[in-house]
């Protein structure tokens, strides 16, 4: 994100609202972050209002729909003005192709609509509108739009085209047997909550928080009774909303300090590329990618605190009867911080984007289900070189990682000792490979990459492909797959 903002004199770099421009100047941050931040406070006090006034228990579900749609609208050209027409177009392209095409092949027409007007729409930001040198823009909306689009007609084909028994559990239970009428739709997509940040959630989970059974679904599996209370309590999210906007101010503060101190483009200096030695640049470039951060930990976890203070995303109680607020949860700070594996850190990074490429690809595909779920996720990021050579280098690195998991990680068991010299080790393995996985991501373009990665010696690429040409692999990692049948690949847990 950039740091500075725009001189004075000039017009705001936004397609959207210019009335907080004088607010950008002074704080000197550009105006489509100040237009985001405050659509954002706005709609954590509209969710406030919106769990208390319009509680299901006093309003129908069809004014908290038409709320909620409407809001969400409403943000949109704030933010975007005219190029949230996109948005509005492509939900109404799918609407259409749901109450027409047939649910033996609703999810693929819609997939490939929306998958194919989000990358047009990549493209024409970058090389038509010159639109990429904004740090928000109209196609980040679009994302989550494209992912719930897709997610809601994957989940129509389930409960209406498929049979029960070829359905995995998790299918089963999210799949959709009545096809949603249009402001259902409309506010499962544009709802306020979600329109500018996401994140991508379930349409049954959606509906039953409008209508007001979301809270008690999670609740049914617990004796009340045991613990004193003779009905189900309506827990307040008021504890985790303050926690996670705790979180999103520190997020803040670290953005506008560390983010500043060490910017991306400290990877392309001279003194880096020629003059550093190799150790220094792995620390710096971890250094660096650290600091790239925050600014996710800040989008992220404000969503979900907006999601929450408007009463969804309810998972449950735990055994202590603790109530968890984190079923539309994007991260996991601490596990990402301490994770001492690729597969740890993936699951808890962007967990909703996650679980959607494994409802639309990974358990759908029968064949080479990492790769092409990496090369879907990089389509969906845009068009920029960088995203596919992060995630290109990240098929090839998880491969290796799995390789040597497979076969050494059972020598390290024996003792706590051994166990912890492992996971020290395999922790700043997986700090420093996500570093070096991760940094074209955010540099974006083909020159600094390659200029990174000679500096560094193509080092991870170069073990990454040794290990998988050369290690053995042992042989329960090649149980056969059965591809016919879908739920057999749910059951088979592959890293």
């Amino acid at each position: 994100m950039a740091a500075d903002a725009p001189p004075a004199g000039l017009s705001p770099r936004t397609t959207g609202s210019t009335c907080l421009h004088p607010l950008s100047e002074l704080l000197r941050i550009p105006l489509d972050q100040v237009n985001f931040v405050a659509s954002q406070l706005f709609a954590l006090l509209a969710a406030f209002w919106f769990r208390v006034y319009l509680h299901p228990g006093k309003t129908s579900s069809e004014v908290r729909h038409a709320f909620a749609t409407i809001l969400g609208i409403y943000f949109a050209i704030f933010c975007f003005g005219w190029y949230s027409i996109h948005l509005f177009v492509l939900v109404l392209i799918c609407y259409g192709i749901m109450v027409t095409a047939s649910v033996s092949n609703i999810h693929r027409y819609t997939f490939f609509v929306a998958m194919g007007y989000l990358t047009i729409c990549h493209i024409s930001r970058i090389y038509i509108f010159h639109y990429g040198i904004l740090t928000t823009d109209f196609s980040g909306p679009l994302m989550i739009v494209t992912q719930k689009i897709t997610t809601l007609a994957f989940q129509i084909h389930d409960g209406l085209g498929r049979k029960t028994e070829d359905l995995s559990g998790e299918q089963h239970r999210l799949a959709v047997k009545v096809k949603p009428s249009f402001l259902e739709y409309l506010s499962y997509l544009l709802n306020f909550m979600s329109i500018i940040a996401g994140p991508c959630n379930n349409f049954k989970d959606y509906v039953a928080f409008i209508e007001g059974r979301h809270v008690h679904m999670k609740l049914l599996g617990v004796n009340w009774k045991q613990k004193g209370l003779h009905s189900l309590p309506e827990p307040s999210p008021n504890r985790a909303v303050i926690q996670k906007l705790c979180v999103t101010l520190v997020s803040l503060l670290l953005f506008l300090t560390l983010t500043k101190t060490f910017p991306i483009t400290c990877l392309a200096d001279d003194w880096f590329v020629h003059k550093a030695d190799f150790l220094t640049r792995l620390f710096y470039l971890y250094v660096v990618m650290q600091a790239a951060k925050p600014k996710y930990y800040f989008a992220w976890t404000l969503a979900d605190a907006v999601n929450n203070a408007a009463g969804f995303g309810f998972s449950g109680v735990d055994k202590n009867g603790n109530s968890h607020w984190d079923l539309l949860s994007n991260l996991n700070i601490w596990k990402i911080e301490t994770a001492t594996s690729l597969k740890i850190y993936l699951e808890n990074w962007n967990i909703q984007t996650a679980a959607w490429l494994k409802c639309v690809c990974y358990e759908r595909v029968p064949w080479y289900p990492t790769v092409l779920t990496f090369i879907l996720s990089a389509l969906w990021h845009g068009v920029y070189p960088g995203y596919y050579f992060t995630f290109l280098t990240g098929v090839l690195v998880t491969l290796a990682a799995r390789a040597v998991r497979n076969n050494f990680r059972q020598y390290f068991h024996s003792s706590k000792a051994l166990k912890g010299v492992y996971d020290v080790v395999t922790w700043a393995a997986t700090q420093l490979a996500i570093s070096y996985i991760a940094a074209p991501f955010v540099m974006l373009a083909v020159e600094p990459t390659i200029s990174l990665y000679k500096s560094m010696y193509f080092y991870l690429h170069i073990i990454s492909l040794l290990v998988v040409l050369f290690l053995p692999i042992k042989p329960q990692a090649h149980k056969p797959r059965q591809p016919r049948t879908l739920n057999s690949i749910h059951k088979k847990k592959t890293d």
